[in-house]
């Protein structure tokens, strides 16, 4: 199976139009393409002459009674979401690619009160919100909650349909950042952001070098149903929590060398990986609940799904989680077993890991997965008839 960020998988079409191009990472919105040639955007140069419609939706309204509006970027758990896997935008894509830049802004302009469809994102940001909305009733003051960036390559004209679009799906997002064909790795510094997802895998390897937790998010044409009410979200271990070392011991040695290393390193800890931090702001939101007697009915769930066994290597990883100070509220050893028929009885809204061997096996199965891109598995992929127990 050969996955595309944002594309479904083989055999999908387009709900919009059957005959859609299958969707790149590098273009439409998120990828620079032709936006940096045209730094100026004339409504009237493209020939539009009818008047938009107003979009006839329910929009809530945006003051929080009682509480905080906008938190601070120190206090807040920034996710930054680009606007390619939180909305679907592969019709928009075919007209980038077969007509241009300017045709693209012109169709944008003149559709702008159709809203996208959800993407791969959408639940995960819907949880993010009900998270937000327990968080709130319970401490009415607080800035520690989850805030969410739209990032896009777009034109800031096309804002005038994303906005549309949030409102048409009652999305509590206020925070743009529209870069026209810039970098929006700059942008993620200063929001202090501590979780990046997006369909441009070069970006997000960006982002991972600057410290950055990001992912490379991608969809399947099933789609497991997820909870409304608990925010669910998975992580290997080795190159997504910890770091790539125990990956190098295998790749060099072999698995029984790996095993010998666990055992021989078994009270060293793992050093930390690119979403180790992003688990951490996890715990710290769920220690909020804790405190108010809400453990057993947390909103907020975290799993460890990993490869590894749990008598011969699995003992470290647990130890060194421990060390920090953070937990998982489920751990799975799977010792080589498929991920995918876990993840599925999971659900979580999403699901990291460094290899796209378990990202495609997690997507058959009908959940959003998510690369990301680090260590030494990005230089020799894993074999799909290997079973290793790594």
């Amino acid at each position: 199976m050969n996955l595309d960020p944002v594309q479904v998988m083989k055999g999908q079409s387009n709900p919009k139009d059957p005959t859609a191009a299958p969707v790149t990472a590098s273009s439409n919105g998120d990828g620079k393409g032709g936006w940096v040639e045209k730094e100026e955007f004339d409504q009237d140069h493209l020939g539009i002459t009818t008047k938009p419609l107003l979009v006839s939706c329910h929009r809530r309204a945006r003051k929080v009674e009682g509480g905080v509006f906008f938190p601070k970027p120190e206090n807040a758990v920034t996710i930054a979401v680009s606007s390619r896997v939180l909305f679907r935008t592969e019709t928009e894509q075919k007209v980038y690619e077969q007509k241009g830049v300017e045709e693209y802004l012109r169709y944008q302009v003149e559709h702008e009160n159709e809203p996208f469809a959800p993407g791969p994102a959408f639940s995960f940001v819907k949880a993010l919100e009900a998270v937000n909305a327990r968080l709130r009733e319970l401490y009415p003051e607080s800035e520690e909650l989850f805030d969410i960036v739209l990032v896009t390559y777009n034109h800031a004209h096309v804002g005038v349909r994303l906005i549309n679009t949030i409102n048409h799906h009652n999305l509590f997002i206020e925070r743009f950042c529209m870069t026209g064909g810039s970098s929006p790795i700059g942008y993620l510094k200063a929001w202090q952001t501590n979780l990046y997802l997006s369909a441009d895998a070069e970006k997000v390897r960006e982002a991972l070098s600057e410290g950055i937790a990001a992912a490379t998010m991608f969809m399947s044409n099933k789609l497991t149903e997820v909870s409304q009410t608990q925010l669910r979200v998975a992580f290997d271990g080795d190159a997504v929590l910890f770091s790539d070392e125990s990956e190098r011991i295998f790749k060099a040695q072999g698995l029984d060398g790996f095993f010998q290393h666990e055992r021989d390193n078994e009270d060293i800890l793992l050093d930390r990986g690119p979403l180790k931090d992003f688990l951490a702001s996890l715990g710290k939101l769920q220690k909020k609940f804790y405190a108010k007697g809400h453990r057993l009915d947390c909103p907020i769930r975290t799993y460890l799904v990993t490869a590894r066994s749990a008598a011969s290597s699995g003992i470290r990883a647990l130890k060194t989680l421990r060390a920090w100070g953070l937990e998982t509220d489920e751990a799975l050893f799977l010792a080589g077993a498929p991920k995918g028929p876990m993840l599925e009885k999971i659900r979580p809204h999403i699901y990291f890991d460094d290899q796209m061997f378990h990202v495609e096996g997690a997507a058959e199965m009908g959940t959003v997965a998510a690369h990301v891109p680090y260590g030494i598995a990005q230089k020799h992929p894993h074999k799909k008839s290997l079973n290793t127990g790594k």
